[in-house]
């Protein structure tokens, strides 16, 4: 078995085929990842096509894994099938609302998160693109997703044609709290994200960008708050037109 504490994020693959059986049975297998209320509140498309992976990309920012995957799926939070159940067995379904997505995307992402240990312990590679949320409508368009199915998470999966460097991760300490919230002192801070900030890597980075520091780099160029702004408006556009603000088409 694969250690996680090995795992490596793959975003090029080779042109070795994924095939139905084994993908179907990964999908299969990952049905036993824990679920509220055991309704299973998501549904998985498969992406193959390179026609539909090339409509796929731009939603992705042009990441080019998304069109050189064998395999691209889209795992949404879906309250729409437990909701056609109800109302067919006489039942008043009431999911149309904001707590309800969040169970949903709660049990789309424990899924897509299943998904990816069972699929590299096999030897497949996979990347998990969070882009998913930033442009939600038109992956919603392309995808035809109904009235109460929200895409959470993407992932890009198949054999392994590169094999990079383990990413830098903080020391435990930095997310452990014991009984209840320690505050971060400044000092604490400074500790935990020293190694981090040291690694030539990410001193290289901070340089031929031209900043201080590196959560400059955060905060000025990848993650803005021009662009969270404005991508949080186009998430609650999407949640509104797919009624889960109590509102739908």
């Amino acid at each position: 078995m694969k250690s996680i504490t090995t795992r490596r994020t793959i975003r090029q693959y080779s042109t070795k085929e994924v095939s139905d059986e084994l993908l179907n049975r990964l999908l299969a297998e990952a049905e036993r990842t824990p679920t509220m209320g055991n309704l299973q509140l998501y549904s998985i498309v498969i992406t193959r096509d390179a026609g539909m992976k090339k409509k796929l990309a731009p939603a992705h920012f042009n990441q080019p894994m998304v069109e050189g995957a064998p395999v691209v799926l889209t795992v949404c939070a879906d309250f729409r099938r437990t909701t056609l159940w109800a109302e067919r067995r006489k039942a008043q379904p009431g999911y149309d609302n904001f707590l309800s997505f969040i169970n949903a995307a709660t049990d789309a992402l424990l899924y897509a998160q299943t998904f990816c240990n069972i699929a590299e312990e096999e030897g497949l590679g996979t990347c998990f693109l969070g882009t998913t949320v930033y442009m939600p409508l038109q992956i919603i368009d392309i995808l035809q997703l109904p009235r109460l199915v929200m895409p959470i998470a993407t992932i890009t999966m198949g054999w392994p044609d590169e094999n990079p460097a383990l990413s830098d991760r903080l020391p435990l300490a930095a997310m452990i709290h014991q009984e209840t919230y320690q505050d971060y002192t400044p000092e604490r801070i400074d500790a935990f994200y020293q190694e981090k900030e040291a690694l030539p890597e990410n001193q290289h980075f901070v340089e031929i960008n031209h900043k201080e520091t590196l959560a400059q780099i955060f905060t000025d160029i990848r993650y803005t708050r021009k662009d969270n702004e404005a991508m949080s408006d186009g998430l609650l556009a999407a949640l509104r037109q797919q009624g889960f603000l109590g509102e739908g088409r």
